[in-house]
């Protein structure tokens, strides 16, 4: 009787280690981490209010392959004259596939000079990436890229 009461515990812990081992596998996936094209979507409504977005103006530099996406150097330029009753306020940089899709804000003023930015950021996986300018006078300017990321970056514990 002890002996099929050791072989029914040993056999109840191994489906209870195996059930935990399907969940925690399920909590660290990765592509559950990643942000998705929607919750990108919801972060440009949430910075732009829901205020129509136009192309042109920004150019936003990234380069299409990458092998580590560790250090990506990226750009962002925005066409405007920084002057005292036409300039660029903010740059929001999104990006679909990170962990959390608003990578950074940079404020900017008059003073700045140029609404010109270069910085390293990390990046997930392949992705679509955004940058999204307001004006002073509260338009808001878009532009794109897309990169091929061969080694990802950034992933997120739970």
């Amino acid at each position: 009787m002890k002996k099929i009461a050791h072989n029914y515990r040993r056999h109840w812990l191994k489906q209870v280690q195996g059930l935990g081992l399907l969940a925690l596998g399920f909590c660290l996936n990765p592509i559950t981490a990643f942000a998705k094209k929607e919750e990108a979507d919801e972060a440009i409504k949430k910075i732009t209010g829901g205020a129509a977005i136009r192309e042109g103006k920004v150019i936003l530099t990234i380069p299409p392959l990458v092998e580590n996406g560790n250090l990506v150097v990226l750009k962002v330029s925005v066409d405007s004259p920084m002057t005292a009753n036409d300039y660029v306020k903010t740059i929001h940089v999104i990006a679909e596939g990170n962990p959390l899709p608003n990578i950074f804000t940079v404020y900017l003023s008059p003073r700045s000079g140029s609404a010109n930015i270069t910085t390293r950021v990390r990046l997930a996986d392949s992705q679509k990436v955004w940058a999204i300018a307001q004006l002073s006078n509260g338009s808001f300017w878009q532009g794109s890229a897309e990169t091929l990321v061969t080694l990802s970056a950034c992933t997120e514990m739970v």
